[in-house]
This record gives C-alpha cells, structure tokens and sequence, in this order.
C-alpha cells in the first residue's frame, strides 16, 4: 500500500515538473503529456532551422567575409549567436564595445576564437535605461560592431 502512495506521489511530481518546464497550464495527465509533446515538436523545429542556418553559414562563408548573427528575444533580454568560420583577432572586444553602447549587460557567455569565431552570448537590458530594445536594433548593433572591426582590420 506505501509502495503505491510512493509510486503515485512520485508520478505526481514527475508530472508537475514536466508541466513547469513545458510552461503547460493543464491539469490533467493527458494535456500535460500533450503540452510536452508540442513544445518537444518545437524545440525539434528550432534545432532543424538553426542546423540550417549553420549550413548556410558555412557554404555561404567563402563569398560573404561577414559571419552569421541571430538574435532571439528571451523573457528578460536577448540570446545573441555570432558566426564564423575562421579566427577573428579582436572582433570579441568591437563586440562587447556594441553591447556596452547598446547599455545591454552579458549575463552569460560562451566563446571560441581558435579556429573559427562563435559567439553565444545572453544579453539583458539595463533597467535604468527606461526605453526599451527589440531584437532587430540588437542585431543591426552587432553587424555594424563588426563592420567597424572588418574595416580597421582590413586597413593594418
């Protein structure tokens, strides 16, 4: 009889988690199972476009010097990827620089500059700024730092 309180008790928080993480509102068994299944079908999605993307990047590197850059708008800020295919002396700091321009504080990065440059960086806005940003202006921030970095590097 304990055995099966415990069994149940734990099949009720299994679930419980499983409705958090898929941010589901639904009560029953079923809908949760279903809620999960859709936001797995999502994620499955955005793995897909981004492989794509990263595809993309990489046949179209050799004619376009410039690297691939997205930005995804998150509940508080902005995940910001950078792309490309070869190393980039410098390119982190014009980065950064933009960023710090943009008054947008790096909650969290992730970065490789051996053999090819990438970039993942989560990005929030200072709340003392009292306007805010969308994703395109974050974009259009990035591109343009390395414009700039493109260009003085060309000029050495």
């Amino acid at each position: 009889m304990v055995s099966r309180e415990n069994k149940r008790a734990a099949l009720h928080e299994k679930l419980q988690l499983l409705r958090s993480i898929t941010n589901s509102h639904a009560l029953n068994k079923t809908s949760i199972i279903m809620d999960a299944t859709k936001y797995i079908e999502e994620l499955k999605q955005k793995v897909e476009r981004l492989n794509q993307d990263m595809e993309a990047a990489q046949t179209s590197s050799h004619r376009n010097p410039l690297p691939m850059v997205t930005v995804e708008t998150l509940e508080k800020g902005f995940l910001i990827n950078v792309f490309l295919d070869r190393s980039c002396p410098g390119l982190l700091v014009s980065i950064l620089e933009a960023f710090e321009e943009l008054g947008l504080n790096v909650q969290e990065a992730r970065v490789s500059c051996t053999d090819s440059f990438r970039l993942q960086a989560v990005g929030g806005e200072n709340e003392e700024q009292g306007e805010c940003m969308d994703a395109q202006v974050v974009k259009q921030a990035v591109l343009q730092a390395i414009k700039n970095w493109n260009e003085s590097t060309e000029q050495e």
